[in-house]
């Protein structure tokens, strides 16, 4: 792969341009999610991390991790609204995996205001006020944990659907202070996430095993129906909205 002119700012942070981001991605298009892991960690080292919420995806990344550059940071986001068996993963995976989480809360005095304003279940209420909620425990927490990284792993896939679809490997971040985002199994499919973690005893969400195919918070997330996609427990009420909480997509609320 070609080197990109990898520059550093007066805050020492990685900078790539867009067209060096676009050579990255097609270099690694046809990677192996292994090699695209092994050049971040050597790119970034500890200005890079993980995050994730110990969905299948997630899962197999961490493990790929922990055999290639196992002092790599994960990080996770806890809304204060995730299933029991999110929680019980988080400990398995600490003590299984011996590593440290970096767990990311939400602003209580925020939670408090619009708790207290539009009631502890406000997501059922309207679209607007759930991508509030998803806001304020999801994505300020995130971006205030990116402020000093130059880039990020997630594990999007584009089989998930919606705009998840076009996922490239590596991206400019402009969400996030033009940081890169690493999508290493971005074109993998459920087959294949699951024989990897089959293969390798990874262990995983116990919700799984009940009919949940995307675990999020706990009030927002159900098992799906026979013939639905894979995105469809996650805030079901909806009709017609994205299925997504403005992570991986821009979605402000009003």
């Amino acid at each position: 792969m070609t080197k990109p002119d990898i520059k550093k700012n007066k805050s020492t942070k990685t900078v790539f341009s867009e067209s060096e981001a676009t050579k990255i991605a097609e270099d690694l298009e046809f990677k192996s999610a292994e090699d695209i892991l092994l050049w971040a960690t050597t790119t970034f080292r500890q200005r890079l991390v993980l995050s994730t919420s110990f969905q299948a995806t997630g899962m197999v990344i961490l493990d790929m991790l922990s055999k290639i550059s196992p002092d790599t940071r994960v990080m996770t986001l806890d809304t204060g609204r995730l299933p029991k068996a999110t929680y019980d993963l988080i400990d398995q995976v600490q003590d299984q995996y011996d590593m440290q989480i970096e767990v990311q809360y939400p602003d209580s005095d925020n939670l408090k205001k619009i708790v207290a304003k539009h009631g502890i279940n406000m997501f059922y209420k309207s679209y607007s006020l759930r991508l509030l909620c998803c806001e304020k425990r999801k994505l300020e927490p995130l971006s205030k944990a990116l402020v000093d990284i130059d880039a990020w792993i997630t594990g999007l896939t584009r089989q998930q659907g919606g705009t998840r679809t076009s996922t490239p490997k590596v991206t400019i971040d402009h969400k996030h202070n033009d940081i890169l985002k690493i999508n290493p199994i971005a074109d993998w499919d459920n087959k294949m996430i699951w024989q990897y973690i089959n293969d390798n005893k990874v262990p995983y969400n116990k919700l799984y095993d009940q009919g949940y195919t995307s675990i999020g918070c706990d009030p927002c997330t159900r098992p799906i129906e026979k013939n639905e996609d894979d995105r469809s427990g996650r805030w079901w009420w909806e009709k017609g909205m994205p299925k997504e909480c403005g992570i991986h997509t821009f979605t402000k609320s009003k």
